[in-house]
């Protein structure tokens, strides 16, 4: 990544909504605005949650489905077998394909088999230790997101990933809501983290528009992950906080 300018990731997520067709209309749309890099979710349903976990309140709001947690997920996994089609597709558009992966398996084939130089760690993995080490010993840049998490968890998290063989860390603030408002945004935990942890840092924007992605950046932000997707007004649990397709232009 070059130091003097802002990587941008484009945050697809589930915004997919399980559909392998809306995924690669994703990437055309992440690859026209001029993303550096899109980004999905890898998972295996049955090996992140149980069969009755509830959804998050924003979940429920957004979504528009009464059913579990579980549910959900099973109905926005898509397969291996299609991000080796997105992958293929995001290198034909010169764009960096990105997931984040939820479990070892989803890791394993991300970084091994798709070859995924960056790995993104999602804000509820912060204090999976082993997860953490699993994807140290990949020994590729890890992006670190810290929603929900105290600095000591975020020491804690950095010391796992160095321990374990990760070289070149970057860490994101992020403020685990969907979408998030201004008043909970505090853009100088970026500036507390980056003088605790002496590392780069960036911005994961759940606000709504691109002003605080802008501000972001002018306090330091090296890196800015933002949701994005084909209608913000679709039924599902991340459209509402997502940019549409000019506004991620």
């Amino acid at each position: 990544m070059n130091a003097n300018r802002v990587l941008i990731i484009a945050e697809a997520g589930v915004n997919h909504d399980g559909s392998l067709e809306k995924a690669i209309e994703l990437v055309d749309i992440a690859a026209k605005a001029g993303a550096d890099a899109i980004k999905f979710q890898t998972w295996i349903t049955e090996d992140i949650a149980t069969q009755d976990a509830p959804k998050a309140a924003y979940q429920v709001q957004n979504d528009g489905a009464q059913n579990s947690q579980y549910e959900m997920l099973k109905r926005l996994e898509l397969s291996y077998a299609d991000f080796r089609k997105v992958k293929k597709i995001c290198d034909d558009k010169k764009i960096i394909f990105l997931s984040t992966p939820d479990e070892k398996k989803s890791l394993d084939f991300l970084v091994d088999e798709l070859g995924m130089s960056m790995i993104k760690i999602g804000s509820g993995e912060i204090t999976n230790i082993g997860f953490l080490r699993d994807v140290g010993r990949k020994n590729r840049t890890v992006i670190l997101s810290t929603g929900m998490s105290t600095l000591e968890e975020v020491e804690r998290a950095v010391h796992e990933l160095r321990s374990s063989g990760a070289k070149d860390i970057r860490v994101l603030h992020c403020t685990s809501a969907y979408p998030a408002s201004f008043e909970h945004l505090n853009l100088k935990a970026m500036i507390t983290m980056k003088s605790a942890l002496n590392l780069p840092i960036g911005y994961s924007d759940h606000s709504l528009g691109t002003e605080v992605s802008v501000a972001a950046v002018a306090l330091g932000a090296q890196i800015i992950e933002k949701h994005f997707t084909y209608d913000s007004n679709a039924k599902g649990p991340d459209h509402a906080a997502s940019l549409n397709p000019d506004e991620l232009k």
